[in-house]
């Protein structure tokens, strides 16, 4: 079964998301951005999610989670929680 770990950034709005990807490609720390803005619990601990299987995230999440690229910022990735920055942190 694959596997993956990740991070996230869970906000309201996609302008905010987008302003705070900007922020991380310019430099800012993930797990500094995601303790400092995220609505989710887990920004306490810098995003982590840590590891889960396909299908045990929403859809949104695994398109992006078991496709995407390795330690890259993707987003804004909607779902009805609200809007997310990923980085997908593990994959196998």
């Amino acid at each position: 079964m694959a596997q993956a770990s990740a991070r996230h950034i869970l906000v309201n709005s996609e302008s905010e998301c987008e302003a705070l990807k900007t922020e991380i490609e310019q430099g800012k720390d993930f797990a500094d951005v995601a303790r400092e803005h995220s609505k989710c619990p887990s920004g306490k601990q810098g995003g982590d999610l840590g590891t889960f299987g396909r299908g045990q995230m929403v859809r949104e999440f695994d398109e992006v989670v078991f496709t995407g690229d390795l330690n890259k910022v993707h987003g804004p990735v909607k779902t009805q929680f609200g809007y997310h920055l990923l980085e997908v942190t593990s994959r196998s």
